[in-house]
């Protein structure tokens, strides 16, 4: 059973990274950084169970980049649909 997890995992990242390279998914794009986490996410809790802690290393870190850069684009997409317009902000910095 671990190894199916691992494939898996390591197919969601794969399958980020191919279609980035395809032109057809950008690396800001939410499917890319989903694929990504979910993947690297998966591979770095079957690296702990595994105790392999390079593997954990690489598989870690690149989690919680993902996680960074999903964030990134989830807030800058809520403040573009929710936030104050420009103009509102605009007028609030010189009260």
């Amino acid at each position: 059973m671990d190894q199916v997890v691992q494939v898996v995992g390591s197919l969601l990242v794969l399958a980020g990274f191919a279609a980035a390279q395809r032109g057809w998914l950008g690396q800001r794009s939410l499917t890319y950084l989903v694929l990504n986490l979910v993947g690297s996410g998966t591979l770095s809790v079957e690296a702990v169970l595994q105790r392999q802690w390079g593997f954990l290393l690489l598989e870690g870190v690149w989690a919680i980049v993902s996680a960074l850069g999903l964030l990134a684009v989830l807030r800058s997409a809520y403040h573009q649909g929710h936030g104050p317009s420009p103009r509102r902000r605009a007028v609030r910095s010189h009260r």
